[in-house]
């Protein structure tokens, strides 16, 4: 459970400086991975989204496989965010930039059927690659380079990257071709497709590939279905090295992968930010619940009489991003925040980062008397250590638990100084929310397949500074 706890930590730590950067021109995009969702956004902008990504598995008899990945993109003056990599802008120019950046790696064993070829062999998980990127464009294309090692303790392995990519706009459609060769050290692939000789039988050598060379090919799409709402998708081909290639649990010598989803755009060339973009202060208090939250919001379940009686307590901060979408009563805000969940002696207390999109609805008939607001956030949660609450029912439920998971921040509130008729406390709001993590019902790799989660129920101040 706690290995690359350490790196996790920093990329946490690197989201919540998300919504507090400054907007600074158009963002040169990251360079994604080959053949994934892109949704290019302008700096200072943000979106959210989701994709379904099918990838046919290396190994023998491992089928295809289906995943949901959730989209958090946000693209900042020396922040970005993408759907797996979150980093940092050393240095960016027009024409070249420098990111380093930590980065989900969707490789390893099957977790939900495990193919006869690979009984009896320890897991082997994915991993997080720690990596330095560097992208210099041309008006022929975009060379790139990226090196990554493994930051999470599994493969011990690296990987060095080099490629090229065009960037292509057709009208409300944009694609974006790519080519790029990988060499791999012996450690990622030995440990991703070797087999141990404590793990060898009849029929199952004891192997190891070796380092090598891949080919990639790929084909990300972006279509503008409106204003903000964009249609994405990719494909790509990945041929493996002669040493994978001869592997006795690999089947697929050239592996297929495709993606398709939708993104929301936050960004604000679309309609002006609020002047001076107030800051946001959210302070909360909360115990666990065992309360579904659906029930929650649909008022038929309030209970926090846990057996763990678990608290948590957290200050958060946040931007608007949007106020008053197309002249509605709907406006969009961006938080960050640490949390810090007090375990009651049943494990250690540990942090929690979060980072998400809220929108907020106030069209209530009553609302020029006293407003009133319907609130749903969404974005993505980073635990220190897995809280205490997920770790018993997965546990009893035999089932995986995550440090990272999506985030849920359903609320409604009231306008504190409307209802003491306090003028100047008209922007103080006081109300009930719901913390919620979960793993999107086990569907996702990213998230670490968790079916399941965590509620906190709990009430609030905010205000604005």
């Amino acid at each position: 459970m706690n290995s690359g706890c350490g790196y996790g930590l920093q990329a946490a730590a690197v989201t919540l400086c998300l919504s507090l950067l400054p907007l600074h021109g158009w963002a040169a995009e990251a360079t994604p991975p080959i053949g994934a969702a892109a949704v290019p956004v302008a700096t200072g902008g943000a979106g959210l989204g989701l994709a379904t990504r099918f990838e046919s598995s290396a190994y023998r008899g491992g089928g295809t496989r289906n995943d949901l990945v959730p989209l958090y993109i946000y693209e900042g003056k020396r922040v970005f965010l993408e759907a797996y990599r979150v980093g940092l802008k050393l240095d960016e120019s027009p024409d070249s930039r420098l990111d380093a950046f930590i980065g989900y790696r969707f490789e390893g064993f099957p977790y939900d059927r495990i193919p006869a070829s690979l009984a009896g062999m320890a897991n082997r998980g994915s991993g997080v690659d720690l990596g330095l990127g560097y992208q210099r464009h041309q008006a022929w294309g975009t060379l790139f380079g990226e090196v990554l090692t493994d930051a999470a303790g599994g493969s011990g392995g690296s990987e060095i990257r080099g490629g090229y990519r065009y960037d292509w706009k057709l009208g409300k459609l944009q694609l974006q071709p790519q080519f790029a060769l990988a060499w791999r050290d012996a450690r990622l692939n030995n440990y991703y497709y070797g087999v141990r000789p404590s793990e060898a039988t009849a029929t199952r050598p004891a192997f190891e590939p070796g380092g090598g060379i891949n080919a990639e090919l790929g084909l990300s799409a972006a279509y503008r279905l409106s204003d903000r709402w964009r249609l994405v998708g990719g494909m790509s081909a990945r041929r493996w090295s002669s040493g994978v290639r001869a592997s006795p649990i690999v089947e697929n010598r050239t592996q297929l992968a495709a993606q398709l989803g939708v993104a929301y755009d936050f960004t604000p060339e679309h309609d002006a930010w609020p002047t001076g973009r107030p800051l946001i202060v959210k302070a909360l208090y909360g115990k666990a619940s065992d309360c579904d939250v659906a029930q929650v919001m649909l008022l038929k379940c309030f209970s926090t009489s846990t057996v763990d009686q678990t608290r948590v307590t957290s200050v958060e901060l946040g931007r608007p991003f949007i106020e008053g979408l197309n002249g509605w009563p709907l406006d969009f805000v961006g938080y960050v925040g640490l949390l810090r969940h007090s375990e009651r002696g049943l494990q250690e207390d540990a942090w929690q980062a979060n980072a998400y999109v809220k929108a907020y609805y106030y069209g209530f008939p009553w609302s020029e008397r006293v407003r009133t607001r319907l609130g749903m956030g969404v974005g993505v949660s980073y635990a220190e250590r897995v809280p205490y609450v997920e770790m018993r029912d997965q546990l009893a439920r035999g089932r995986s638990s995550s440090r990272l998971l999506n985030y849920l921040d359903p609320s409604i509130d009231i306008s504190l100084g409307d209802l003491i008729g306090v003028k100047s406390m008209g922007e103080t709001y006081v109300g009930l929310g719901v913390s919620h993590r979960s793993g999107i019902f086990g569907t996702s790799r990213l998230l670490g397949n968790v079916n399941g989660g965590s509620n906190y129920i709990y009430s609030y101040v905010e205000w604005r500074m």
